[in-house]
């Protein structure tokens, strides 16, 4: 059907609610508003649903989390085994609706009479990954829209191993969803009445206590925070999330002592009241947490987004300034850290590896280099780290010790298959009070990893296009860098380029082809004649294409000088294929 067909089936049909049909009312004579709203469904691609909160097939709303959750449920019963009893632990973070949501996509499962695990407040994602694990479920969903401005909501979905699905699982889901024709059909069972009969079972403090024991058990050196305890302080903002409770308490048990939260932004707020944005990646986020850190003189601040997946840490540099430590950075950091001090221990195990995407920091393979570590390299996105953990640690092959993404994703252990910043912000604060012995901040235990192994500086740079136009033209312009023989771009040598889509490796100077070892992605990766790289590729979450950036030098100031001169002259080309 065309979109006003669909916009008129849901206006007049009362298996919508009123509420939904008032809203749709409002847009009656805006024919751009009701195309955007339904000239597609909202699309599940490898992490689920995530959109804008409202009424619409390509809105997140009641439906949509009841079409979706009725593919899962379809899929689950097809594909694995006792789907029915193991059933699906469903979590949610502080945003518009996601208690609603969580409900409802409960309410779907007991009408397929699968089992529910709820939990009774919001929760990290990483602990839905780890509860999924700890029930042995047969699934999981988190209701989040991860750092998104306040107006989106998703719908996440998790295999039962914990991790993300893989892109097979979610194409068989997709296929699922697919297949509901008539969203009519779909009709959940009674909230009261699934607690009463037990295919809704609440969960809350029981998990709780068991994934904060696990995490604790990942502690390097437990002797560190026990020395700076009673002099190191530590700001702390969940940004109005659900990092609060959790990242508090693993903090307060592991031993640190001085743990200042940012008042304003301690409490759920799915208006994200403080801030343009809740996203730990952005200094305006901290704003608040650096006023309280200034005026209590502290020099570690760390910050999770909503669903507590991601940390953000500042720190003060030489001149007393608070910066952004880039994801790259604080990644860089810990695997350094976590390395160098199990070495030292006599712990670190011969057939340890490390794992982070392409586009994430050249300076890890140094740093796992310099141990002896072995790094494997996936495609962007934590369900690869948490594939390569089910696919070497789980057998027993090798021994995961450390993953990590330039987007402000950490993970050790194997408790949880996802990234984690309940565990990131345990070893961040060890961490800074290991140099805090050493009389050294966490800013010049950065300058002294550079020093070590050279000035690696990242970046990225990312063009939104909303809407239905603003796709079509992302799609356009990956199909022209896809077919461009040669590049004219000042300052950029390029050698060879690897095109994630079709699995191939062209080297430039002489036309070799040679195939690629990961999965197919919509990636472009340029590799110059330098050690400095760049890659481009769609988000597959927000409407966006980003390019990330990588360069190394032999000072700061000529790693920066380099960086800045391939990001003009790729920003450019970009801009210009987009119509910008």
């Amino acid at each position: 059907m065309k979109s006003r067909e669909v916009y008129e089936f849901w206006m007049q049909n009362d298996y919508f609610d009123e509420e939904t049909r008032e809203e749709l009312a409002r847009i009656s004579n805006d024919p751009d508003e009701i195309e955007e709203r339904f000239y597609r469904d909202l699309e599940f691609g490898t992490g689920g649903l995530r959109g804008i909160i409202g009424a619409g097939t390509n809105r997140m709303n009641i439906y949509t989390v009841r079409k979706a959750s009725q593919g899962l449920a379809n899929y689950l019963l097809k594909n694995v085994e006792d789907a029915e009893v193991r059933g699906v632990v469903i979590a949610y973070d502080s945003r518009h609706k996601s208690p609603e949501f969580a409900m409802e996509a409960a309410r779907v499962f007991a009408a397929n009479n699968i089992v529910s695990y709820l939990f009774d407040e919001l929760r990290p994602t990483p602990e839905l990954s780890f509860a999924v694990r700890h029930l042995g479920a047969a699934a999981g969903v988190v209701i989040t829209a991860s750092h998104n401005p306040k107006q989106y909501n998703g719908y996440k979905v998790y295999g039962e191993d914990g991790g993300q699905l893989p892109p097979e699982g979610s194409e068989a889901v997709l296929r699922e969803i697919g297949a509901i024709t008539d969203i009519t059909t779909i009709k959940p069972a009674d909230g009261k009445e699934a607690v009463e009969n037990g295919l809704i079972r609440m969960i809350g403090r029981d998990v709780d206590d068991v994934y904060i024991e696990s995490l604790k058990t990942l502690l390097v050196d437990p002797g560190e925070i026990e020395k700076a305890a009673d002099s190191m302080k530590i700001v702390y903002t969940p940004l109005h999330g659900s990092g609060n409770k959790p990242v508090r308490r693993i903090l307060a048990e592991a031993g640190f002592k001085n743990v200042l939260v940012v008042k304003e932004q301690e409490l759920p707020d799915p208006e994200f009241s403080t801030v343009k944005y809740p996203n730990p990646e952005e200094k305006e986020a901290f704003r608040l947490a650096i006023d309280l850190a200034r005026k209590e003189d502290v020099d570690l601040i760390i910050g999770t987004d909503p669903d507590c997946d991601r940390v953000g840490v500042v720190v003060r540099n030489s001149a007393g300034e608070y910066v952004v430590l880039t994801g790259n950075q604080t990644g860089c950091l810990l695997m350094e850290y976590i390395l160098s001090q199990k070495k030292a221990a006599g712990c670190l195990p011969e057939n340890g590896f490390v794992v982070k995407t392409i586009v994430t920091s050249e300076l890890a393979r140094q740093i796992a280099g310099h141990y002896g570590v072995e790094l494997i390299e996936v495609l962007t996105g934590f369900k690869f780290i948490g594939e390569k953990i089910k696919e070497l640690d789980d057998p027993g092959i090798k021994k995961f010790l450390f993953g990590f993404e330039e987007s402000y994703g950490y993970l050790a252990g194997t408790f949880a298959r996802d990234k984690d910043a309940v565990v990131a912000s345990m070893l961040i604060c060890e961490m800074a009070a290991y140099y805090r012995n050493r009389g050294m901040s966490l800013y010049e235990g950065l300058q002294e990893i550079f020093r070590k192994y050279g000035y690696y500086v990242e970046g990225i740079t990312s063009f939104t296009l909303e809407g239905k136009e603003g796709l079509e033209k992302i799609g356009d312009a990956m199909d022209t860098l896809r077919g461009m023989e040669s590049y004219d771009l000042e300052g950029c040598e390029i050698r060879a380029v690897r095109d994630y889509l079709s699995g191939r490796r062209r080297c430039l100077a002489d036309g070799s082809i040679t195939a690629l070892d990961l999965p197919e992605s919509n990636v472009l990766y340029y590799e110059l004649e330098d050690r400095s790289w760049f890659c481009i590729r769609p988000s597959g979450t927000e409407p966006k294409i980003k390019i990330y950036y990588g360069v190394a030098e032999k000072t700061m100031e000529e790693a920066q000088h380099r960086l800045e001169k391939i990001k003009g002259s790729v920003t450019g080309l970009i801009s210009s294929l987009l119509g910008l």
